[in-house]
Formats: C-alpha cells, structure tokens, sequence
C-alpha cells in the first residue's frame, strides 16, 4: 500500500536499495531525442550531456562526469563553485532538475533498449479501430428514487392468519 504521508515518503526514499533508486534517476529527454527516440525520460548515466533546468546555474551545460546514488546526486562539468581558498568544486544536482540533450550510447543494452519500431508499423497500430465501450445508464436522481420507492406495510400475525383462512376456506 502506497503511503501519501511526506515523513513515509521520505523514509522510503532515503532507505531505498541501489537497484531502486536507478529508477529514481530519470531525467526528462529534450524535444529533439524525444522525436527521434520516442521515449520521454530515461535514467541518466555519466557520460550524457544535461541541461541544468532550475537554480542558480540554470541553462548551463555540460557532461555528466559522476553519480552517486546512495545520495542521489549527480555532477556535471561547468557547474562548480569555488571555495573560500579558490578550488573549485562541483555543485551536487538532483535528477529531476535537468533535462538530457544528448545520450552516452556507449553501452550496447542501452542502445537495444532505445531501439524503436518502423514508422509504418507504428501506424499500423494506431490505424486499428478501438472496441466500443458500453454507455452506463445515467444515473438517478434523488427525486427519482423517492418516486420509485415504495412504501411497504408489514403484515401483523393476524393479518397473516385471515389471509391464510380465505385462501384455504
């Protein structure tokens, strides 16, 4: 059962296994690979080049050169800030605060799963007619169903007894 409570929520986030929190990690696709790919959002990997889409470094770009998922953060090239001695550091960001623009597809099962069907097959599919869905009877007023309600009388013991003469009688 799913919980709607934010401390439940968070408690399920922060004690999330591994293998949980890489679903955790998607990030939406760009306009341009969401056209050529056909997918929304996919789960982001080093390698890929993002687009900071909120904060203080909004619109920078950059490569995604580490993540870390026990603390759900990645970092990306050309977000740093330095520090009081002048080293620059990298700036953690969450996932969901950028947007992919162009995908590492060094991997080979990232690119089967990326794989799409032909254009023709796809409007195969959308060509095909729908079932027809059955149209509910609408449903009764309070005014109706004070018009169809009847009211019944409870028969007495007695009553009962008359009726059972007659009919024998």
């Amino acid at each position: 059962m799913r919980t709607t409570q934010p401390r439940k929520q968070r408690k399920m986030l922060f004690n999330a296994p591994l293998h949980v929190r890489n679903k955790l990690f998607s990030a939406p696709l760009s306009t341009a690979l969401k056209a050529t790919h056909r997918v929304s959002s996919l789960t982001v990997r080093s390698g890929d080049t993002v687009r900071v889409m909120r904060g203080d470094k909004k619109g920078v770009e950059g490569k995604v050169t580490r993540v870390e998922r026990s603390k759900c953060r990645l970092f990306v090239d050309g977000v740093t800030r330095e520090k009081v001695d002048g080293t620059p550091i990298q700036i953690p960001i969450h996932p969901s605060k950028i947007m992919i623009t162009s995908l590492n597809l060094d991997d080979k099962k990232r690119r089967e799963s990326l794989k799409t069907e032909a254009p023709e097959e796809a409007e195969k599919q959308v060509k095909e007619p729908k079932k027809e869905q059955k149209k509910r009877k609408p449903r009764k007023t309070a005014q109706a169903k004070a018009k169809t309600k009847t009211t019944r009388k409870r028969k007495t013991k007695s009553e009962e007894k008359s009726k059972g003469e007659a009919e024998t009688g």
